[in-house]
Parts: structure tokens; sequence; C-alpha cells
């Protein structure tokens, strides 16, 4: 789990300065460019956790939305 970690931050890191850039190329504003950088990656990096975990079965999204807990079958 502690790669899944390092990797998901690894993955935050690169995600707020592309998203950075591209939203301070379609605003010219540092200001909303930062708001969108900040939040948007952010939930993706939650999501790309989670995500990786499903791939390999350690998860189930279905079983999760439920709050069904539970080893995976």
């Amino acid at each position: 789990m502690s790669r899944d970690l390092a990797k998901t931050v690894s993955f935050l890191c690169l995600h707020l300065m592309v998203g950075f850039a591209v939203a301070y190329a379609f605003t010219g504003s540092l200001a909303l460019a930062s708001g969108i950088a900040l939040v948007e990656p952010c939930v993706n990096a939650v999501v790309f956790f989670f995500h990786e975990r499903a791939w390999r079965g350690e998860i189930r999204f279905l079983d999760m939305l439920a709050h069904r807990h539970g080893a995976p079958a």
C-alpha cells in the first residue's frame, strides 16, 4: 500500500502543475487557476488511489458504495 501512496502523491504533484498551467492559459487569472489546480487534481488523486486498488481486486466499487465491508469475492 505504501507504493500506491507514493505513486498517488507523485501523480498529484504532476497533475497540480499541469492543471495550473492549463487553467492559467485559459483564464489568465492566478487566483482562478490556483483554485482549479488545487481542487480538481486532489479529487482525482483520491479516485486514482481507489482505482488502483480496485484493479487489483482489493475493493469493489459497488460494495463500497453500498457500504458493504468484506473480502472481495
